[in-house]
């Protein structure tokens, strides 16, 4: 198929327009939480198990939110702008309110939005993309946690001077601000045109009797492996500033480590999303579950500026490969009806990440390092390389056998 210059134009339109949406709801409305926690910490308002708890309810969130998109019926594009203008009246109310309760309320209310805003964002951008033959503009859209992670990164340090509520207000009004300029590409022809049976919610009702017993198996294994990348990366993505600043303490360094996480973020998402088509998803998931289990582990065994930095871009650069590898899975899987075992998919990935943080905090503020859980962490994403690596092996093994 030949592709005009108008819509190859529409699809970088589209394609900046979903990475836009995932910086805000993801960079912003998810992670801004992690470089805004040590000011808190300082501040005083809280400690670091109450800090623990306030990352959980905003995962417990995602995971409901990623749940609930197997039901929801909502034309994609407004269900992105309505996720949008939710995420950044939720970061103003951080900024806004002083109790630890409603916090928590608003963490959790964040955490539902930016999963419907991911699961649509992504459905409606993959799909503009295939349909403009210009579906290598995958890595684009991937870019945006990272292209929000660098920048509440690096303003996050600069607002310590303010204050924790002037940085939660100051990223809801930059939220609002990057939705003005991504508005009408949600609502326009593009978006209206895309017909009910790609909503989510009609994606997820195909024929269970069409689906093959070998898909239905490696389904089960993406649900249950996915959740293992969840856990793993959680802890340092969490709390890499407060693990930093207790290694370095005094070095300027420690504020500038997560927004590396970001910079690795979008290259490794924008190289990710070259993979050709026909390798196997299994095995670079397990690509990516190795380098971050080294990232993780090289920040206890190296809590060095270089340890710190190596292990930023190595926690970082798989960080939306991974995703968008599970996301190509899916559609191996199910195809045009996929959007159900994404959401399935991406709910087991929200339970990792509620464990990670109920899990760390406590057990770092008793014995003063989060050494134990990194480790735990590390171990975890070594062994979900491991399965996935077996699962894409068995997988192989019988097709070797038909060609022998």
């Amino acid at each position: 198929m030949t592709t005009t210059g108008y819509d190859r134009r529409g699809a970088w339109r589209a394609a900046m327009a979903c990475m836009l949406a995932l910086a805000v709801a993801m960079g912003f409305g998810r992670f801004a939480f992690t470089p805004l926690l040590p000011i808190m910490l300082h501040e005083g308002k809280l400690d670091l198990a109450a800090g623990g708890v306030l990352a959980s309810l905003n995962y417990l969130g995602y995971f409901v939110g990623a749940l609930s998109c197997a039901w929801i019926r909502a034309r994609p594009a407004g269900m992105v702008r309505s996720g949008l203008v939710a995420t950044a009246a939720l970061l103003i109310g951080m900024g806004l309110v002083q109790h630890l309760t409603l916090w928590g309320a608003l963490r959790g209310a964040a955490g539902i939005v930016s999963a419907w805003t991911f699961v649509f964002a992504s459905g409606w951008g993959l799909r503009r993309l295939a349909e403009t033959g210009s579906p290598a503009l995958a890595g684009v859209i991937y870019t945006g946690p990272g292209v929000g992670i660098v920048v509440t990164g690096l303003l996050g340090g600069a607002v310590d001077r303010w204050g924790s509520s002037a940085g939660w207000i100051a990223f809801g009004l930059l939220s609002l601000l990057a939705l003005a300029g991504i508005w009408r590409v949600f609502g326009d022809g593009a978006g209206a045109a895309l017909p009910a049976a790609a909503t989510p919610a009609a994606q997820a009702a195909p024929a269970t009797a069409a689906i093959a017993p070998a898909a239905r198996n490696d389904a089960r294994w993406l649900i249950a492996l996915y959740g293992i990348a969840g856990f793993g990366y959680i802890i340092s993505a969490t709390f890499l500033p407060v693990i930093a600043r207790q290694a370095l303490p005094g070095s300027p360094w420690p504020d500038l480590f997560w927004p590396l996480v970001g910079l690795a973020i979008i290259v490794g998402a924008l190289i990710g999303a070259r993979a050709p088509l026909h390798w196997d998803n299994r095995w670079l998931m397990a690509a990516g579950y190795t380098l971050q289990a080294i990232g993780v582990l090289l920040s206890v065994v190296w809590p060095t500026v270089a340890g710190f930095m190596l292990a930023s871009v190595l926690l970082g650069a798989p960080f939306t490969a991974i995703t968008l590898y599970a996301m190509r899975e899916s559609r191996r899987l199910r195809g045009n009806a996929s959007a159900g075992l994404m959401g399935y998919a991406t709910a087991s990935y929200g339970v990792g990440q509620i464990l990670g943080p109920l899990f760390a905090a406590p057990l770092a503020q008793k014995t003063g390092t989060f050494a134990l859980p990194l480790l735990v962490a590390a171990a975890a994403l070594a062994l979900g390389a491991l399965l996935f690596a077996w699962v894409g092996g068995r997988a192989r093994a019988p097709q070797a056998g038909l060609r022998a």
